[in-house]
């Protein structure tokens, strides 16, 4: 194995001492242009490497950001994830990727593997079992800015990134409704997520502002996937009175309703499909998928913004920073345009 090259190797090849190597390499001041010049022309000829770990304990700082996310596979995450590292690396930040699988036990180890890799913090969204997220403060106790982003929880004192979900269920319900559509159901979670529980409302007050009754029989609560979206379809489907039009979770509860709908030889928009997310399949499956744009990009770039805000905070104000919440978008096509209202 070839012998990697030191800030040492540098300074015998200049016969400069070691630390005039370091403030060049450092970009100090005090440092001539000549030398410091020199001295990057010798670290590239020489192959030379900066040791991030050896620099951590002089700066206190490794420039490597925790992201924790449920999974990298949902376009929405990938996307967030995208903007934030787009967005932070022309501050010299690099990212360190987590993905919990919607499990609350990988979650945990997630926070203590990314804390022992020394990370500056940690922008975080939680998974699907995460009830209890005190096992994030964790974070917050080592001094580093933690940064909660879409599934949020009002047990965490942290800056928070997320879309208006309230709104986001209220325009999607809404556009069902100006449609012409009356009988409208929706499937979503199992599980007591905050942002789901806000869309649900949004629904409800959707439909109470148009003066119609939710039926208890319309609302399927089961798994946040295509599957949990085809079992829910075909559950609403032996209604004797059956609805008209059905919300997914999100766009893989979406999909799952619209496999479930060819089943019966039924194509949207006879029974109205919509979803969250705007995944990168809903503009391009038959029917294009109707959908609620959460502004992933925007997102990723909120949170870049807010982490380098409070990383020069004291630990003690980082709480008090407003939550910043994202106006959601309705992306209306083929699966709810009813030809004939």
């Amino acid at each position: 194995m070839a012998k990697k090259t030191t800030v040492y190797d540098i300074a015998k090849e200049l016969n400069i001492t070691v630390s005039t190597v370091s403030r060049a390499l450092n970009n100090i001041s005090t440092i001539s242009e000549a030398t410091r010049k020199a001295v990057l022309e010798t670290a590239v000829r020489l192959n030379y490497r900066p040791n991030k770990i050896a620099s951590s304990l002089t700066s206190g700082k490794t420039y490597t950001i925790g992201v924790l996310i449920p999974s990298a596979q949902i376009q929405f995450f990938a996307s967030v994830i995208h903007a934030l590292e787009t967005s932070l690396k022309s501050f010299g930040y690099s990212i360190l990727l987590y993905q919990t699988n919607e499990s609350l036990s990988s979650e945990k180890k997630g926070i203590t593997t990314l804390l022992e890799a020394q990370v500056d913090g940690i922008v975080a969204s939680m998974s699907l079992e995460t009830k209890d997220p005190t096992h994030f403060e964790k974070v917050k106790e080592e001094g580093k800015p933690l940064i909660i982003f879409d599934r949020t929880h009002d047990d965490l004192q942290c800056p928070m990134v997320k879309i208006d979900d309230l709104h986001a269920g209220y325009i999607a319900t809404k556009h069902l409704l100006d449609e012409g559509y009356r009988k409208i159901a929706y499937i979503t979670t199992k599980h007591k997520i905050k942002i789901f529980k806000e869309r649900y409302e949004g629904y409800l007050l959707a439909l109470q502002e148009a003066k119609l009754t939710a039926n208890p029989g319309y609302s399927i609560f089961g798994e946040l996937n295509v599957e949990g979206g085809y079992a829910g379809t075909h559950e609403l489907l032996k209604l004797r009175e059956r609805p008209d039009a059905i919300i997914g979770g999100d766009d893989y509860v979406a999909l799952g309703i619209i496999k479930a709908l060819h089943d019966k030889k039924i194509t949207p928009p006879e029974i109205g499909v919509i979803g969250f997310a705007n995944q990168n399949f809903s503009e391009h499956i038959i029917p294009s998928l109707s959908t609620i744009d959460q502004q992933a990009l925007k997102i990723g770039k909120e949170c870049a913004k807010m982490f380098l805000k409070v990383i020069e905070q004291p630990l003690a104000t980082r709480a008090d920073q407003k939550p910043v919440v994202i106006e959601p978008l309705l992306l209306a096509r083929e699966s709810t345009k009813r030809r004939n209202k």
